[in-house]
């Protein structure tokens, strides 16, 4: 079956954050969102099914997992990132940013400290702040095309006491990097070393672009296995983020034990209804509308590329090498972060994710969201090289 990425879908009324609340969130409404990091394709035919023809049982009472729940996941990451994962690793939780913050409970006091690599995805950062951590920056190093762990840096920080988390973006939030296994080898090695849990959010595995290949963190070597936690979900991937459907995988029994007797404890690893129907119907039938999905992301990020290098030169897009988020490297433009925003929503009238909230090194930086129609790209890039154009 060929899917059509290009069929408009308008989702204004529907609740939807990245447009029900542009005037709060940016003062005005009338801005493109390519913001939320949700696609505008439609979700999959055969989740919906499953989800419809589960709605034609009248009584939505109490549900007992179903019993292809956890074979489809462990199928999945065999088939796909050839990880080994036993039934028993895994349990669901209600989001990955939640399972941030249940992490943090558990694993850690008020007072410690928690190591996240800036840039990026901002809850990293603020959960960890709002539950009275103190956030430890191990800012990652600029490269010529992306960035690299700042080993150095990072190991004073891992040596302090107080130190008991690492929150690892695998693959990275926001530059799309898909890191290699050399480098997340060596970085369960400095983190087990010191004692230092390592939780792996890896929401966008499922998304790899222009060949590349994503690694689990628990599968670089046994060291890491035994001292990780890994978040994973089929919600960016077949766009259901609104049917919370995340898990976590544990492969360390001590680890696993403190974890999942606590999310069992608070009743946090017990799935709603949909959940594991929409993982299920994703994991058994989606690959065909996954791969057509990442060939048409593709071809939107090298349609953003040509665009910027023929028309747009000061801003400098990021491949990513995973999900379909795109890092724009917007200071050739000269601007203070203030004004670049400026730019961006009260003259090209655009909504993309302002670099500074990703923290240190995001500022002169904006994502953009290409998980839209390329009619919707062709016309939010137009804007800003009108934008740019009476900017001079």
């Amino acid at each position: 079956m060929t899917y059509d990425f290009d069929k408009p879908v308008d989702r204004r009324g529907t609740g939807a954050i990245k447009f029900d609340v542009l005037k709060e969130r940016y003062g005005r409404d009338d801005l493109l969102p390519l913001w939320v990091a949700d696609m505008d394709f439609e979700t999959p035919p055969f989740v919906v099914e499953a989800l419809r023809l589960r709605l034609d049982h009248p009584v939505f009472g109490y549900t007992t997992e179903p019993a292809e729940y956890r074979p489809a996941i462990v199928d999945w990451q065999r088939e796909h990132h050839g990880w080994e994962i036993r039934p028993e690793w895994l349990s669901y939780i209600p989001g990955i940013v939640k399972g941030i913050g249940m992490a943090i409970q558990v694993f850690t006091r008020p007072g410690d400290r928690i190591v996240v690599q800036p840039p990026i995805y901002h809850p990293f950062h603020l959960v960890p702040q709002a539950n009275g951590r103190e956030v430890m920056w191990n800012p990652l190093r600029p490269t010529a095309d992306g960035y690299e762990m700042d080993f150095g840096q990072l190991e004073p920080l891992l040596c302090d006491e107080r130190c008991k988390l690492l929150l690892l973006s695998n693959p990275h939030n926001p530059a799309g990097i898909v890191w290699d296994e050399a480098t997340l080898r060596r970085l369960a090695e400095l983190c087990a070393a010191h004692g230092v849990v390592v939780v792996s959010d890896e929401i966008h595995a499922d998304m790899p672009l222009f060949g590349s290949r994503h690694r689990p963190f628990a599968t670089v070597s046994d060291t890491a296995a035994r001292n990780s936690i890994t978040f994973a979900a089929p919600s960016k991937t077949f766009n259901i983020a609104g049917i919370v459907s995340s898990y976590t995988v544990v492969p360390d029994d001590g680890l696993r034990s403190r974890f999942f007797g606590w999310l069992e404890a608070n009743e946090f690893g017990a799935p709603d209804l949909f959940a594991p129907i929409a993982t299920v119907a994703a994991y058994r039938q989606g690959d065909a509308w996954r791969r057509q999905m990442l060939r048409y992301v593709e071809q939107n990020v090298l349609f953003v590329e040509t665009f910027c290098r023929e028309r747009l030169p000061a801003i400098r897009p990021l491949r990513p090498q995973a999900s379909f988020l795109v890092w724009l490297d917007c200071r050739a433009l000269g601007l203070s972060h203030e004004r670049l925003v400026g730019l961006f929503v009260d003259e090209a009238r655009l909504a993309l994710n302002d670099g500074a909230m990703f923290g240190p090194g995001g500022e002169g930086f904006m994502r953009l969201n290409v998980g839209t129609r390329r009619a919707v790209l062709e016309e939010a890039l137009g804007r800003l090289e009108e934008a740019i154009h009476h900017l001079k």
